[in-house]
């Protein structure tokens, strides 16, 4: 299954793989970045910048090259936005004209629960009692994790625009069940940043496998004013 083809309007260009790629050119500013790292973690960061190659050639930028900034953001071209995610089992990028979109945040994980100690540090109060609610109606989803993975995307389509930093506990999530979508309310003032009103923020989010099994998916889009 192509999980962010789903989630994502047909107008962004998304590439996904399932397994590790090492094909095409490989751009020495990238290969110094995790020179040091272990090879799994350079396999990763190759692999999905490959996807993102891929997704770039609709638009003219095959050859583009995605080293990290100063933040560890991607740096795209001037009039393209988009959003890269790795985790285990999935390497996904997407992207689109500026002209279009003023954002785009994806996000997969694995489809297993919070540690205990990291939920207070990521959920809110409210959002404690949804995941506790939610759990009892349908226990085979990471509720908690949904909610991380939620803000995962909510920071990746925030950052570049406001170029500041989102806590987690500066973004309340609430979780539509049967629609499958979420929407997120940033708790700060400054959310209006080139043009775009960042304050309210809807996205779509897909469950793949029960709990320990699959992964989470969460994407947003902003569109340009």
């Amino acid at each position: 299954m192509q999980i962010f083809h789903t989630l994502l309007p047909e107008s962004i260009r998304v590439v996904e793989t399932r397994s590790e790629l090492d094909h095409g050119q490989r751009y020495w500013q990238e290969e110094q970045y995790v020179a040091t790292a272990v090879e799994s973690r350079q396999q990763e960061f190759r692999t999905v910048r490959i996807c993102a190659r891929e997704a770039l050639a609709d638009f003219g930028y095959g050859d583009h090259v995605l080293v990290p900034d100063a933040h560890r953001a991607p740096v795209w071209p001037a009039n393209i936005v988009g959003s890269m995610t790795h985790c285990p089992g999935m390497r996904a990028a997407a992207v689109a004209s500026s002209s279009q979109f003023g954002g785009i945040g994806i996000d997969a994980e694995p489809h297993e629960v919070l540690p205990p100690e990291a939920v207070e540090l990521i959920l809110l109060p409210a959002e404690q009692q949804a995941v506790a609610q939610l759990a009892a109606e349908d226990p085979s989803i990471a509720w908690d994790k949904l909610i991380f993975s939620a803000k995962e995307s909510v920071f990746k389509t925030w950052f570049p625009l406001a170029r500041k930093w989102l806590d987690f506990l500066e973004c309340e999530i609430t979780i539509d069940q049967q629609a499958r979508t979420f929407s997120a309310h940033l708790l700060r003032t400054d959310t209006l940043h080139q043009g775009v009103d960042l304050s309210q923020i809807t996205g779509s989010w897909m469950a793949e496998g029960s709990v320990c099994q699959g992964l989470l998916a969460t994407a947003i889009t902003v569109r340009s004013n």
